[in-house]
C-alpha cells in the first residue's frame, strides 16, 4: 500500500513537472515591404518563490528570442533572421515600485541605459508589461524573400543563468522556477504578403 502511494506521488510530482506554465495567445505576424513584426500576449503567473526572491531583492531576468528559417529540401533549414529581447524585473525597496528594463541585446544590457525601463506601482502592472509583445520588429527589408517558405521558431524563458550564483545552484530542476514556452509557425508565401 506504501508503494502504490509512493508511486502515485512520483506520478503526480512528475506530471505537475512536465506542465507548461505559459500559454500564448496565437501569433499575429505582420508582413510589410520594410519588416516583419510579431504580436502575441503572453499568459503566466509567477510562483510564491519567485515573488519571494523579488520581494528579498533578487532580480528576476526573462529572454524572448525568436529564429527565422528558411526551408531547404536538400540540406537543414538556413537561420536567416533571428532577434532577441532581455527583460529584468527587480522590486525597489525604498520606492516601494517594481521596474521592468528591457533591451535587445544581451541581459547585461537590460537596464544599462541601452533599452526601456518602467516603473509599476505593484508587480501585477509589471508583469503585464512582459506579458504582452506588440509590433516586435523581427526582420527588416530585404531580408526575407518573399516567394520562400520560413518557419519561425519563438522561445520565452525565465532565464535562470542570470540570478547570482546561489540561486542557480538551488532552482535548478524546480518547478516553481520553470517558465518556459517553445513554439513554431510556418509562413508560408501566401501569408507574407
Amino acid at each position: 500500500m506504501v508503494a502504490l502511494w509512493l508511486g502515485l506521488l512520483m506520478w503526480v510530482s512528475a506530471s505537475a513537472r512536465a506542465q507548461t506554465p505559459v500559454e500564448a495567445a496565437p501569433f499575429d505576424i505582420e508582413r510589410s515591404s520594410e519588416e516583419l513584426s510579431l504580436t502575441t500576449q503572453l499568459q503566466f503567473e509567477l510562483s510564491p518563490a519567485v515573488e519571494d526572491a523579488l520581494l528579498k531583492g533578487v532580480p528576476i531576468y526573462f529572454k524572448a528570442e525568436v529564429s527565422v528559417f528558411r526551408e531547404r529540401w536538400y540540406w537543414y533549414d538556413k537561420s536567416v533572421v533571428s532577434a532577441a529581447r532581455h527583460y529584468k524585473l527587480a522590486f525597489q525597496p525604498l520606492t516601494r515600485r517594481w521596474r521592468i528594463s528591457a533591451g535587445g541585446g544581451g541581459a547585461s544590457n537590460a537596464g544599462q541605459g541601452l533599452g526601456l525601463s518602467q516603473s509599476f506601482d505593484n508587480l501585477a502592472g509589471a508583469i503585464d508589461s512582459i506579458k504582452r509583445i506588440a509590433k516586435w520588429r523581427i526582420a527588416g527589408p530585404g531580408e526575407l524573400d518573399t516567394a520562400g517558405r520560413y518557419r519561425l521558431d519563438f522561445r520565452f524563458q525565465l532565464d535562470l543563468s542570470q540570478l547570482p550564483r546561489p540561486f542557480q545552484i538551488g532552482v535548478s530542476g524546480q518547478p516553481d522556477w520553470d517558465i518556459s514556452l517553445s513554439r513554431s509557425t510556418m509562413l508560408l508565401p501566401e501569408t507574407m504578403k
